[in-house]
């Protein structure tokens, strides 16, 4: 569940990602099979972590 993910790459689970610059300021909501976007608001050098899977509690 922690794995990072860069711009660009397909989405393979939906759900709530957030980008993993450390700052904890940028949260993206993901569908399977789609791109992950771009990164914003100075997050340089990271990518998407998924922190709550579609349809988990």
């Amino acid at each position: 569940m922690n794995e990072l993910h860069r711009p660009g790459e397909i989405v393979p689970v939906s759900g709530i990602c957030e980008c993993d610059c450390g700052q904890h300021h940028e949260v993206s909501t993901d569908v399977a099979g789609h791109r992950f976007p771009p990164l914003h608001n100075g997050c340089t050098d990271s990518g998407w972590t998924l922190k709550t899977a579609a349809g988990s509690a």
